[in-house]
């Protein structure tokens, strides 16, 4: 099949060869149509070419992410002094008047760390995570412990009356006095320890941030100063040309078979379901790269989120509910990822162990009513007496363009779980994917569509005329994903 287009030669006989080209004069435009086949076998694609097809006029497009600033406004107490140059950790008395403040999170783009990934690890201190929000006239809250490091136990507040660079580079020192003095005088943060783990939820950080609580000002001193943040930052994809070609001669076309009476309606059939096939695969596993000769390549999620997003384990032999309602709670902190359009694509196993639903009902029961003369709640006798509420159960199914859904109800919200039988025979049990964050990237331009198309030709045999049909079906698009805090894979190691 290799020699049978020679697309350098479009519509032109090649002398050289025994074999030429024909005209290829008609092409058919699928669109998202190609989507419609077999839908259960790919879902991925069918949903990301219906809900989020946005078409690109370059092959190497570029897209920008945003984050707001307004919940990053956190850093973490480096160093304090009543006098002199604050040295790493110290405690905290009624007459301090510097503190250091280093951040964990790049200030240009408010970019930051995900849970449990090493690839995508921001430390405090590093280079482009100053805390630029800091001005005078604030207040800051500075958590602090009886023990150096040891955690939460009370809490300061520091009034701001300057800010400069620190002698420590990438940090801040806040120059004022204390408001509010605890009893507990330790700073909690040990320094490069802690954020820089990669495994970290922000309910675990947050023990360790000082926060702005506001500010405070005397009466008629005018215009306090103020600080612009910069939310954006920006990347690029490539797109990806899909070719799969058949043909047939006449003479098999025009014969009438027993159980397929045309055999290339058959081989048509087949043919689009591959490549649908082939796209999916693409859209999972493949990894952006630039042109190499001809081809470029789009992006995988599963290799974008292996590379930056969330990572979880989930060994099904020894996982357990509560641990994978911990993993919810981390991926889906509001302050972290505001997932709420996110779709979990799960393989065979997760899918059936998901659906176990009797054991997730008897292990999570939230309110038991004990039979009267009962002293002691019994979840036997509450499950009996139809007391008992699931808060991790089954709560019906659907369909979102033709792909079967299951609903299950958490603690956190409805998880919209679809099997995904690619993921079978990998290490990954579950993609959670934010389909906000995602986007189906066909070239179109000039009037040009190389969203999925049928080339229609000819193939001349030598000195016998035209004998046999020729299709070729071509997609060209490439997958944007960004955003890798709102993506999450849980794999079995």
């Amino acid at each position: 099949m290799a020699d049978l287009f020679n697309l350098g030669h479009l519509g032109v006989a090649d002398d050289n060869s025994s074999l030429s080209t024909g005209d290829l004069r008609r092409k058919y435009n699928f669109g998202s149509r190609v989507s419609e086949l077999a839908i259960a076998q790919d879902p991925f694609f069918r949903l990301v070419s219906k809900i989020a097809k946005k078409p690109t006029d370059d092959p190497q497009f570029k897209f920008t992410e945003r984050r707001p600033s307004f919940h990053k406004r956190y850093a973490y107490a480096w160093g304090a002094a009543d006098t002199g140059a604050p040295a790493v950790g110290g405690a905290l008395t009624a007459n301090t008047t510097k503190v250091v403040m280093a951040g964990d999170y790049y200030s240009a783009g408010n970019k930051g760390s995900t849970i449990g990934n090493s690839n995508n690890l921001i430390s405090i201190g590093a280079v482009g995570t100053d805390p630029e929000f800091f001005i005078a006239g604030q207040l800051v809250k500075i958590p602090t412990s009886d023990v150096l490091g040891d955690g939460y136990k009370d809490y300061a507040v520091f009034k701001v009356t300057k800010v400069d660079d620190s002698a420590q580079a990438n940090m801040k020192l806040l120059t004022g006095e204390m408001v509010r003095t605890p009893s507990d005088l330790e700073l909690t943060y040990k320094h490069a320890d802690d954020s820089a783990a990669g495994g970290s939820s922000q309910e675990d950080l947050a023990l360790l941030r000082s926060f702005v609580i506001g500010t405070a000002f005397a009466q008629g001193s005018g215009y306090p100063e103020t600080w612009k943040d910069q939310p954006f930052s920006t990347g690029y994809g490539n797109t990806q040309i899909w070719k799969t070609a058949m043909a047939m001669d006449n003479t098999s076309r025009a014969t009438v078979l027993k159980y397929d009476s045309s055999e290339w309606a058959r081989v048509w059939k087949e043919k689009l379901i591959e490549h649908k096939y082939d796209i999916e695969q693409s859209l999972l596993f493949n990894s952006t790269a630039d042109a190499s000769g001809d081809a470029w390549y789009t992006d995988g999620v599963v290799n974008y989120i292996s590379a930056h997003g969330n990572q979880f384990s989930m060994n099904l032999t020894t996982k357990s509910q509560d641990s994978f309602l911990d993993d919810l709670s981390a991926f889906l902190d509001p302050r972290y990822n505001n997932a709420n359009a996110t779709l979990f694509f799960v393989n065979t196993a997760v899918y059936n162990w998901l659906h176990k639903l009797s054991g997730y009902f008897a292990n999570n029961v939230g309110m038991v009513i004990p039979k009267s003369g009962n002293t002691t709640p019994d979840p036997a006798i509450g499950i009996a007496n139809g007391s008992g509420s699931a808060h991790f159960a089954m709560a019906g199914k659907k369909k979102v363009f033709g792909v079967d859904i299951s609903v299950i109800s958490t603690p956190y919200g409805d998880m919209q779980v679809a099997r995904n039988i690619h993921l079978d025979g990998t290490d990954i049990n579950m993609l959670g994917i934010n389909m906000r964050h995602v986007a189906y990237r066909p070239l179109v331009g000039n009037g040009l569509a190389r969203d999925t198309a049928i080339y229609v030709g000819v193939q001349t045999l030598e000195n016998s005329g035209v004998d046999r049909r020729v299709d070729l079906i071509q997609t060209e698009a490439g997958l944007e994903i960004h955003m890798p805090e709102a993506h999450a894979i849980w794999t079995a190691s």
